[in-house]
């Protein structure tokens, strides 16, 4: 791996930190606050690409593994992979990765189609891995988890949309966009 691809990691990594100092939003039915963290998520899949999108979630979720306090709510450590949330944080490498991935098979990447992989591809994901794991741990029906988990939807989809805007103009500047190696810079002209 290229100094400039761990960087980028790192750089994620980092805005996955910051985007947890923000305070969570918490419900009085369920464990699993609302968070920002998702928003960090859909961008590492949609900027860096796949591999290194997941990746930089992977070096998030070690760092909370080690203890950080880097999840939103100052939570960290190796016990927030036994709760309620655990799930939903296992999604966040496989959600980017998906993200990156779909984007990277499409030849012209226009917002309709980064908005639509954020909304669907990218929110199912963490919601395909977290609500049976929240379901799990908090002993109840698969269904009744997916009821309490619709509180998160609008959110999500909030979210998944100020990243569409984000990704869809960071394509502009192929220094910083990683996603597509066909990134062709912007024409100077001369004169």
């Amino acid at each position: 791996m290229k100094i400039k691809e761990m960087t980028y990691v790192a750089l994620f990594a980092a805005i996955m930190g910051v985007l947890g100092l923000l305070p969570p939003i918490t419900l009085s039915f369920t464990p699993v606050p609302i968070t920002l963290q998702t928003l960090g998520v859909v961008l590492a899949g949609g900027v860096l690409g796949a591999r290194l999108g997941s990746l930089s979630m992977i070096v998030f979720l070690l760092l909370v593994a080690a203890g950080m306090p880097l999840l939103s709510g100052g939570r960290g450590g190796i016990g927030v992979f036994f709760g309620p949330s655990a799930g939903y944080l296992i999604g966040y490498p496989l959600a980017a990765f998906c993200i990156g991935f779909i984007f990277s098979k499409i030849r012209t990447l226009k917002f309709r189609h980064i908005i639509g992989t954020n909304l669907t591809v990218g929110i199912f994901t963490v919601y395909l891995t977290g609500i049976p794991v929240q379901a799990l741990m908090m002993n109840l029906p698969l269904l009744e988890t997916i009821k309490l988990s619709l509180v998160y939807l609008p959110g999500d989809i909030i979210k998944a949309a100020i990243a569409s805007v984000l990704v869809y103009r960071l394509q502009k500047y192929p220094i910083i966009y990683r996603n597509f190696a066909k990134a062709v810079p912007p024409q100077v002209k001369e004169g």
